[in-house]
């Protein structure tokens, strides 16, 4: 089971070439990709501010993501408890709650970002 960062998310539908090979075949290969609600609500806020332009509009990109069949991760009550208890290494709300919901639900956690392999986290990324 993987888990998507917000940015490989985005990367992935925009056919972005910062997406390593490697990882976007892991992804297309995988029995179980998940993507957090949460990464659709940040890209929805960062959007509305202007820091990033979207290929579609969010309720799009989540049914594109379900055709695919990538499952859409809620935020449940057992993420938002670890959040308490996790060391404040990573100052972003978001990537916050996404490491906790990998830890929750036993997740690789694909993500570029080099601060996240610091919590106790499998993550992945080539």
């Amino acid at each position: 089971m993987i888990l998507l960062d917000t940015h490989t998310v985005y990367w992935f539908l925009t056919e972005d070439e910062r997406l390593p090979e490697s990882v976007k075949k892991r992804i297309e290969q995988d029995k179980e990709v998940y993507i957090s609600i949460v990464s659709f609500w940040e890209m929805a806020i960062k959007n509305s501010i202007g820091k990033l332009e979207l290929p579609a509009p969010v309720s799009v990109m989540i049914a594109l993501c379900e055709n695919m069949r990538f499952q859409i991760l809620p935020i449940s009550a057992n993420h938002l408890e670890r959040i308490k208890n996790l060391p404040k290494i990573h100052g972003d709300p978001f990537d916050r709650l996404l490491i906790c919901q990998a830890q929750e639900e036993n997740m690789t956690f694909l993500t570029k970002d080099e601060n996240i392999p610091k919590y106790d986290v499998t993550t992945a990324w080539d």
